[in-house]
């Protein structure tokens, strides 16, 4: 394991307000819909039709949950007639979905434990249709 040496990298910003940014940071990817939906987005750009169909959610959720993405900076939207396309908007996106999955496998145990923080329940994606 690295060790981290706090006096030779600064960590997070030294304003308040500065920490605040990044907790909110944090926050817009702690929802698991998001999640999915940004890991969904990583190796291609999809409409919001094919977003629904991949969480299971309805159109609205699933277009708040984008525009929430998009507000924070994740995703980038393209208009194109009716259809609106979402995408990662930058690379270093799918770094950060790595490396928290890393992270999370590397402390299943005691994630599973923490009672410090809130589970949030995730909608069962539904059973493909069959053509």
């Amino acid at each position: 394991m690295p060790e981290i040496h706090p006096t030779t990298a600064t960590l997070l910003p030294v304003e308040a307000d500065g920490v605040q940014v990044v907790a909110k940071f944090f926050r817009a990817l702690g929802d698991p819909v998001r999640l999915r939906l940004l890991e969904f987005l990583l190796h291609a750009e999809h409409t919001v039709t094919e977003c629904v169909a991949q969480v299971g959610l309805s159109q609205g959720r699933v277009s708040s949950h984008l525009s929430c993405l998009a507000d924070c900076g994740y995703v980038a939207l393209r208009r194109e007639g009716r259809f609106s396309y979402y995408r990662v908007a930058d690379a270093r996106v799918a770094d950060l979905v790595l490396l928290a999955r890393s992270l999370a496998a590397e402390n299943t145990a005691a994630l599973a434990t923490c009672v410090r923080i809130d589970d949030q329940q995730v909608a069962p994606r539904p059973a493909p249709t069959q053509s």
